[in-house]
């Protein structure tokens, strides 16, 4: 009797002679990447910590020689260092909140289908192509400007009187210029997450009674949840580095009331000339950004396996 079941033949596993001739030829072909890429990180890094060590001016760039620890200690005491560090948190957490809550509402609506979707979503996401520097000028030379910017027409226009927000709301006038930037992106990430929702489960929930509100609530945004998780790790590792628009447009003003952490650093560096001081807030700043970009994985993986 012939059997009915069709024996699979087995298929062949290369010999372990071929297999690490294989595994060879692949890790010499990734390896100069992988060396270039770990010489460029390495390298700075190394030469920051050893900066770190020394007192090193600019001025009198003989005088340099190892102190230890001073440099960490005195930055650790500098007031003005933690009036950075908590003006960073205020201005990322701000900027988080506004690009993600706007760029949810912009992507529910335009998914709708109305006239004109094509040409108002490229509009939308143009201000992310725009340089940091050149948006800059534009925000603090053409629409804040106290005297011929378009928001001072506008409130004189109601009677108010102009404001100038570089030097009576510094730090809001950045985070809304960071937010103009930014927020482009959270809505392109954001729509393309949207668009990729189930239109039938859209369908059975207005079946059952739900409205817009309830749709947005119970359907759209737990589906949003992990894009909105990716946007706000990517966004948080960019704006710990804010700098172009701090630079152009209040120089770290009134006072340290705009000075973040990276402009800090570019003030010990560049305008105080302590290398070593500069090269101590810039460690510094490494291990907080490296902290919040755990945490801000862990969250992200955390979405991702729900």
């Amino acid at each position: 009797m012939s059997s009915s079941l069709a024996v699979k033949p087995q298929q062949a596993t290369p010999p372990p002679a071929k297999r690490s001739r294989r595994q060879t030829s692949t890790l010499s072909l990734v390896a100069p990447s992988v060396i270039v890429l770990l010489l460029w990180m390495i390298v700075p890094l190394a030469m920051t910590l050893w900066f770190s060590f020394q007192r090193y001016n600019l001025l009198n760039p003989d005088a340099r020689r190892f102190i230890g620890i001073e440099n960490f200690t005195f930055i650790l005491t500098d007031p003005a260092l933690w009036t950075a560090i908590a003006t960073t948190l205020i201005l990322v957490a701000s900027v988080l909140a506004i690009t993600i809550a706007l760029g949810t509402l912009l992507a529910v609506l335009f998914d709708q289908d109305f006239p004109g979707r094509g040409i108002a979503r490229v509009l939308a996401i143009s201000p992310f192509f725009v340089m940091p520097t050149v948006s800059a000028l534009i925000w603090k030379n053409m629409l804040m400007h106290p005297v011929n910017g378009l928001f001072a027409q506008i409130t004189r226009g109601l009677g108010l009187g102009a404001i100038d927000w570089f030097a009576d709301f510094p730090l809001l006038a950045i985070i809304i210029i960071v937010s103009w930037e930014w927020l482009p992106f959270a809505l392109l990430i954001l729509l393309t997450a949207i668009q990729s929702l189930d239109r039938e489960q859209l369908e059975a929930a207005r079946m059952d009674g739900a409205n817009a509100i309830a749709l947005f609530r119970f359907v759209m945004l737990p589906h949003l949840s992990r894009a909105i998780a990716v946007v706000a790790a990517i966004e948080t590792i960019f704006f710990l580095t804010i700098f172009a628009e701090i630079f152009v447009t209040t120089g770290g003003g009134p006072g340290l009331a705009t000075t973040n952490l990276a402009y800090y650093i570019f003030l010990k560096a560049l305008l105080e000339f302590d290398v070593g001081g500069a090269s101590a807030g810039g460690l510094i700043a490494v291990l907080l950004a490296n902290i919040v970009a755990i945490f801000l994985m862990r969250s992200v993986a955390r979405n991702l396996d729900t």
